[in-house]
C-alpha cells in the first residue's frame, strides 16, 4: 500500500501531469470564477514552465549535477557478479526481447552485458518485481541478456524487490561482503549507492542511460521544444525527489553530489 501510494504522488509531481493539473486548475478559474487575473497568471506560468522544461539547455542543466557523479566503469577489478538493477518494463510475448525494456531498462542491461564479456567467470544478477505483468522485471531482463549471448547459468533472477531499498536488501544476501559491479542509470547511481552502501556492501559504480547532452548540438536542438527533453527534465525531478524521500526516511544529511 505505501509502495503504491509513494508510485502515485511521485508520478502526480512529475513535470507533465502537474503542469496540466495547474492548467487544468487555471481553466477552471478563467471559466467559472471572477478569478480572471488568477487564472490567466497560473495558466501563463503553466505554460513557461512547459516550455523551459521542453528546451535542452534547461534539461540537461537539471539532470548534468545527477549524472556526473560517476564516469563509465573501464574495468579492471575481478568480480564475481554484475547486478543490473531493474528499470521500465512491459512484457508482450511476441515482441522481440529488447522492445519489452521500456526506457532506461535497455541501456542498463546492454552495459551490464558488456561489462559481463569482459568478467568471464561471472555471472549476471537482474533484479525487479512483476507488477502488473506476467513476468517480472527481472526475469524479461535476462531474456534479453540471453538473446544477447549471455547463457541462462550464468544469471541470477532476484524477482521479488519492488524498489532500490529492496533490491539492495535482496543482493546483499546473494553477494555478501564481495565487491560486485552495480549497473543503473546515471542519473539513479548516486542514490542506489547510499542503499547499497547502507546495506554494508562494496557496490562498484557502473553507470548506464547516460541523459545528458554536452557534444556540441545544433542550434534547431537546442532552442526548439522537445518530449525527450522534458523527459530529462522528468528524470532530474523524479531523482530529486527520491533523493528527499530517502533522506526522510533515514533521518541522514544527504550531500551534494
Amino acid at each position: 500500500m505505501l509502495f503504491n501510494l509513494k508510485k502515485f504522488i511521485a508520478n502526480l509531481l512529475m513535470p507533465l501531469p502537474a503542469l496540466l493539473l495547474l492548467m487544468g486548475l487555471a481553466l477552471l478559474l478563467l471559466w467559472f470564477t471572477r478569478w480572471q487575473k488568477s487564472g490567466k497568471a497560473l495558466l501563463s506560468l503553466s505554460w513557461l514552465l512547459l516550455l523551459l522544461f521542453s528546451l535542452q539547455p534547461v534539461a540537461d542543466r537539471l539532470l548534468q549535477p545527477l549524472e556526473a557523479k560517476y564516469t563509465t566503469y573501464p574495468g579492471g577489478a575481478r568480480v564475481d557478479y554484475i547486478v543490473v538493477l531493474g528499470g521500465s518494463y512491459t512484457f508482450n510475448p511476441n515482441w522481440a526481447p529488447s522492445s519489452n525494456l521500456i526506457g532506461n531498462s535497455l541501456p542498463r542491461v546492454t552495459e551490464g552485458v558488456r561489462l559481463y564479456l569482459s568478467q568471464p567467470g561471472s555471472k549476471m544478477v537482474f533484479t525487479g518485481a512483476r507488477g502488473a505483468n506476467t513476468l517480472s522485471n527481472a526475469a524479461t531482463a535476462a531474456r534479453v541478456a540471453e538473446s544477447l549471448g549471455v547463457p541462462r547459468s550464468d544469471i541470477v533472477i532476484l524477482e521479488r524487490p519492488l524498489d532500490t531499498e529492496q533490491e539492495a536488501a535482496q543482493v546483499a544476501k546473494l553477494v555478501g561482503q564481495k565487491p560486485f559491479i552495480l549497473v543503473t542509470s546515471a542519473n539513479h547511481l548516486p542514490r542506489a549507492m547510499r542503499f547499497f552502501e547502507a546495506q554494508g556492501l562494496q557496490p562498484i559504480p557502473a553507470p548506464a542511460n547516460q541523459l545528458a547532452i554536452s557534444s556540441p548540438l545544433s542550434i534547431w536542438d537546442r532552442v526548439m521544444p522537445s518530449a525527450m527533453f522534458l523527459g530529462h527534465t522528468e528524470r532530474a525531478v523524479y531523482e530529486t525527489l527520491g533523493r528527499l524521500w530517502q533522506k526522510m526516511k533515514s533521518g541522514n544529511e544527504i550531500t551534494p553530489d
